[in-house]
């Protein structure tokens, strides 16, 4: 039997609201059987921080010091915490629930697709494995992060390269359907992170900062010759293919698919009422 075809949408840097509305896109179009399942490669413009669906805007968030960064902030359909898209390659995954291939919980189902992931490091080199929490602690730590940035706070079948995170995932199932997307990164800038929270004072900030450190890496730190965005995007999409025994067929947006994206892009990801719902 020849393998199972996928689309692959390559949509390149684009503004944090149309990120997310062609996302949720992906998602509605395979619902109702329109598309089959797909993968998306996408980067973000301009420079964005999005917070998780669960996530508190005005609590958490330092909102003056991403204005003063001149960045995008959008609130994820997804859970999770808040990641900083900057110096990364961004993926998507859209699969029925009801897929052959995917198991019945949210865990297993993460597990299967970072597989493609795991390859994608492992074609640049990086040798990639799942790390899982073992001790009650770490357990814990699962089910109540202390802290609102996503590389900071543990995950079921963490994807590590030398003992540190090096991608963040996070996913949502609706209509049926798997939508798991996450971070690549490729490079990262620790103190314009740390700056976009608020903390209870400097000396927190600067020991989260500090423990942050040994807890995640950017591609670039682990390697002699440092990877760009194009060189990741043919690693990650040879990884995919082989991780999940498929074959991606490239894909472009009809003109109406177009349109439905950037309309729901303003009526949804656009406004303050959806970004500062929490």
């Amino acid at each position: 039997m020849g393998k199972e075809t996928w689309l692959f949408v390559d949509s390149g840097h684009c503004p944090p609201f149309f990120n997310m509305a062609l996302d949720e896109a992906l998602l509605d179009w395979h619902s109702k059987g329109e598309i089959p399942p797909a993968i998306r490669f996408y980067g973000w413009d301009p420079a964005t921080l999005s917070i998780g669906y669960f996530q508190r805007a005005k609590q958490e968030i330092d909102l003056e010091a991403v204005k003063r960064y001149g960045l995008g902030f959008v609130r994820r359909p997804t859970g999770g915490r808040a990641v900083l898209h900057e110096h990364e390659l961004t993926y998507s995954v859209i699969v029925s629930e009801a897929h052959p291939d995917m198991p019945k919980t949210v865990t297993e189902a993460y597990r299967v697709i970072s597989e493609g992931l795991v390859r994608g490091f492992r074609a640049l080199g990086l040798e990639a494995y799942f790390a899982v929490p073992r001790t009650e602690a770490e357990r814990e730590a699962l089910r109540s992060p202390h802290s609102s940035v996503c590389f900071d706070t543990p995950s079921w079948y963490e994807l590590v390269v030398e003992g540190r995170k090096v991608a963040g995932s996070a996913q949502t199932r609706q209509k049926g359907v798997i939508l798991q997307h996450g971070s690549i990164l490729l490079d990262m800038d620790e103190d314009k992170l740390f700056s976009l929270f608020k903390y209870p004072n400097d000396r927190v900030r600067e020991r989260m900062q500090r423990s942050f450190k040994k807890k995640a890496v950017a591609i670039n730190e682990l390697r002699n010759v440092p990877v760009t965005y194009e060189e990741a995007k043919e690693a990650f999409h040879k990884g995919f293919e082989e991780g999940l025994g498929i074959r991606l067929e490239p894909y472009t947006l009809t003109p109406a698919q177009q349109a439905y994206v950037e309309e729901l892009a303003d009526r949804r990801y656009r406004s303050d009422e959806w970004n500062f719902k929490r």
